[in-house]
């Protein structure tokens, strides 16, 4: 009986297809290039196999059993099965598949979600079959989940210090000083340097630190990490602040925030992080080469 099938099942199995389909082991031998003794002995086989005749041959010609026209028709289902198994399993070669969680800081510009859209038509482009996921969150939000594996990528502005995860340069963020409308300063025809040292600042307690900015302040009362927090101390007049240009723009057209000297200005390095620890998948490596080449990033 057969228990098992082996690669010689197979081949067995396509020399009965091809008997049956030439009418017999005489008709055969052409298309085989094997002889008709030869033909006979791997039926016999093939027979022994199964435990069971598939045909008769003689004198009154070449004819299949009942369990034979049976197991023709199993051997053809089996083929095709074989076929469209190869077929899918070239196709998912060449294919990317599974899923991408990437996460996001809050209150990106609009010309970095431009290009993160560029990214994403680049890997749809590609031959995938990929469900993504984006999610925002601050940036130390981001790094806890890269490290608990809840995300593959991350873009934010990190401190870099994490010794488990893996930082690539994308894009930098222009951060300048503002006042409210109601701040003394905001209709100071100059401000210098004097003028700012009793100034109420608000302050980022951000991973990268706020040690880098130009103006520091031993004076605060306020502490927010997120950026809208941040525009409302600033709105309220009651403080100085540093906000990303992009974002304090449009209240600056509308009068209601003033742009301190650009010498205080300075620049956040936004990364895309991984966790290094992990093998990434293709998926992941070629949204990150997506994501590179669209920031115009090495």
């Amino acid at each position: 009986m057969l228990s098992q099938l082996r690669d010689l099942d197979l081949q067995l199995l396509r020399l009965f297809v091809t008997v049956v389909e030439s009418g017999g082991f005489s008709a055969a031998q052409g298309e085989l290039g094997i002889g008709q003794s030869t033909i006979s002995t791997q039926m016999a086989k093939l027979e022994t196999r199964l435990g069971f005749r598939l045909c008769e041959r003689g004198k009154a010609g070449f004819r299949l059993t009942a369990k034979g026209e049976q197991v023709l028709a199993a051997t053809r289902k089996l083929f095709g099965a074989i076929e469209t198994f190869k077929g899918e399993a070239q196709g998912m070669a060449d294919k990317l598949l599974g899923e991408l969680r990437i996460g996001l800081s809050e209150a990106l510009s609009d010309q970095v979600l431009e290009r993160l859209g560029e990214a994403v038509g680049r890997f749809r482009r590609r031959n995938q079959a990929v469900q993504i996921e984006l999610l925002s969150a601050m940036p130390a939000e981001l790094e806890r989940r890269l490290l608990q594996d809840q995300l593959q990528l991350a873009i934010g502005y990190f401190s870099g210090s994490q010794t488990a995860l893996d930082y690539r340069p994308l894009f930098a963020e222009r951060q300048r000083l503002y006042c409210g409308r109601q701040h003394p300063l905001f209709g100071r025809e100059t401000v210098a340097a004097s003028d700012l040292e009793d100034g109420d600042r608000v302050l980022h307690p951000y991973r990268f630190g706020a040690a880098g900015e130009p103006w520091q302040s031993s004076a605060s009362s306020a502490r927010c990490e997120q950026v809208e927090g941040s525009l409302a101390f600033v709105l309220s007049g009651a403080h100085l602040g540093y906000l990303p240009e992009h974002i304090a723009a449009p209240w600056v057209a509308r009068g209601k925030l003033r742009c301190l000297p650009d010498s205080w200005d300075f620049t956040v390095q936004f990364r895309l992080a991984s966790h290094r620890g992990h093998s990434p998948g293709e998926a992941q490596l070629a949204f990150a080469e997506d994501l590179l080449a669209a920031f115009g990033a090495d």
